[in-house]
């Protein structure tokens, strides 16, 4: 039987991500090719995606629990910065979402990306959030928060449990660098996975290299 990955990714459509619009949908395509790349590469393995674009105008499951052959190159449409950061509603639906199809054998990978702080969720609050993080960390789940270097990155993964976090520069650059080395990680993540060996799943960041997988 193989060994299931569910890849949780949310993503933070507001405002404020328009400068880096464009970049940032070719980092998603970017990740997305890695999850198909590493179902192929892992055998043992099957890569399940949903991936959530979100502001306070909307919440878009772009996949939805799909299967990493029937992915797609996300296109302009499906990403378009407005409105506020309900950064607590998202992680707490999207991970609501994932763990009512995972079973105990399964294993999560959460990633978070975004440029601002929290400030319009209505429906969970920090409390609610880090409670259930800290809980699924238990349980085969892997958490990364990735923000701009101008946020406290450290403070805010941290105040949510989260003990994997990467910052990087709101610009072009900085901006593919930072899903290039998110994209790198993913595949050490996967390797750990297939081999069993998930003893560096607290230090997600570290020790990748910069090789093409």
């Amino acid at each position: 039987m193989k060994k299931k990955v569910f890849n949780l990714i949310i993503v933070d459509e507001s405002g404020s991500m328009s400068c880096i619009e464009k970049q940032a949908l070719a980092g998603m395509n970017e990740t997305l090719s890695t999850i198909a790349k590493m179902d192929k590469m892992h055998e043992n393995m099957e890569q399940l995606t949903t991936l959530i674009t979100f502001d306070s105008t909307h919440r878009n499951f772009i996949f939805d629990n799909v299967p990493a052959g029937k992915l797609r190159q996300m296109t302009a449409k499906d990403y378009r910065p407005c409105g506020g950061t309900p950064l607590y509603d998202a992680i707490g639906i999207g991970i609501a979402k994932v763990n009512a199809l995972t079973s105990a054998d399964d294993n999560v990978l959460v990633t978070i990306i975004t440029d601002g702080e929290e400030n319009c969720s209505e429906e969970y609050n920090l409390k609610m959030v880090k409670n259930l993080i800290e809980k699924l960390k238990k349980q085969n789940w892997t958490f990364t928060f990735i923000g701009t270097e101008d946020l406290d990155v450290e403070g805010i993964a941290c105040g949510m449990g989260i003990d994997n976090h990467l910052s990087f520069k709101q610009d072009v650059e900085g901006t593919r660098a930072m899903f290039l080395k998110e994209s790198a990680c993913r595949a050490k993540y996967c390797a750990c996975v297939s081999t069993g060996n998930m003893s560096n799943a607290d230090s997600y960041f570290d020790d990748a290299d910069d090789k093409d997988y």
